[in-house]
């Protein structure tokens, strides 16, 4: 998918929102969740892990979603990223043919201008930046880290091990019992089947993932509040979107598959909807999703694994 770098201009911002919330769109009604497949299969950089950076360093928010969909879409298993002079820097070239991938950078332009009592005001007026990057798929002559093919590093139970440290640690009141998953807001807790229910140990800790970002919009952690008034609304749809986006995210750390769970797949069309009425709300989305993700991690103390 060609994607031409446009420049920088605040006067841009739109047409590079809706550009990026198209392409989610896109996605979405093919029935693709791009946030749903983020492993990278045989990369020595990690079978299951966020998009990186040329230097290890991992993408997040809203860039966590456009690199997931373009390895989804091109077949990419390697997860690092770089860009044109990036790769030259390193001794090695994009190959002839081959076109980038958008990513996007949020920065803040200072102008000063004159108040209505005759004196300069500083402004600051946010803005979008958009820059091309590559996989190392389509990069020639890269040293070889860059392309080495995994061996294993962790079995299967210590990779589990390591989130089950992760969520006991949050310190976050989960119960086990019944056949659903929610997180009751006003008891502040967080209710899953038994683990013995699931159909394998990553869908049950994917759930606990999903439901943990839930619990951090509880009002004495980030209060976040999209105006839910019922079940199902437009509040509730956008809540749902954030805590899967934060469950993609916090799987990739944690090393884990994520795979759809079925109960969800009802908040597509409500997910379109919202997506088609306000161009901006993918960006905002991702970004308490990696606020979420932030706080959990936060949570951690030395040496438990998050």
């Amino acid at each position: 998918m060609s994607r031409p770098n446009p420049s920088a201009r605040p006067d841009a911002r739109p047409d590079l929102y809706a550009r990026v919330t198209n392409m989610i769109l896109a996605d979405l009604e093919r029935g693709v969740r791009p946030w749903t497949k983020p492993w990278s299969a045989e990369h020595l950089a990690g079978r299951i892990s966020r998009p990186l950076r040329h230097n290890g360093q991992p993408y997040s928010g809203i860039n966590v979603i456009l690199l997931w969909s373009e390895a989804t879409l091109r077949g990419y298993a390697a997860p690092i990223w770089m860009t044109f002079r990036q790769a030259l820097e390193l001794g090695a070239h994009v190959r002839k043919g081959e076109t980038g991938s958008t990513v996007v950078y949020a920065n803040r332009l200072k102008r000063t201008e004159t108040g209505d009592d005759g004196q300069d005001v500083e402004r600051e007026i946010p803005f979008l930046k958009a820059y091309t990057v590559f996989n190392v798929e389509q990069i020639e002559g890269l040293p070889g880290a860059y392309q080495a093919l995994a061996e294993p590093q962790l079995d299967a139970g210590q990779k589990i091990a390591r989130a089950e440290a992760f969520f006991a640690a949050t310190g976050a009141d989960i119960r086990h019992g019944g056949n659903s998953a929610y997180y009751a807001i006003h008891a502040d807790y967080v209710q899953s089947p038994p683990f013995e229910s699931f159909v394998d140990p990553e869908s049950y800790y994917a759930t606990l993932a999903h439901e943990c970002t839930h619990w951090t919009r509880h009002p004495t952690r980030l209060d976040r509040d999209f105006g839910r008034t019922r079940f199902g609304d437009e509040g509730y749809a956008r809540e749902e979107l954030v805590a899967e986006l934060g469950a993609a995210f916090l799987c990739a750390d944690l090393g884990l598959e994520l795979t759809p769970r079925e109960d969800h797949a009802a908040y597509l069309d409500h997910w379109l909807g919202v997506l088609k009425g306000d161009k901006r709300f993918i960006f905002t989305a991702a970004a308490h999703a990696q606020r979420a993700c932030d706080y959990l991690h936060g949570s951690q103390s030395p040496g438990s694994g998050g």
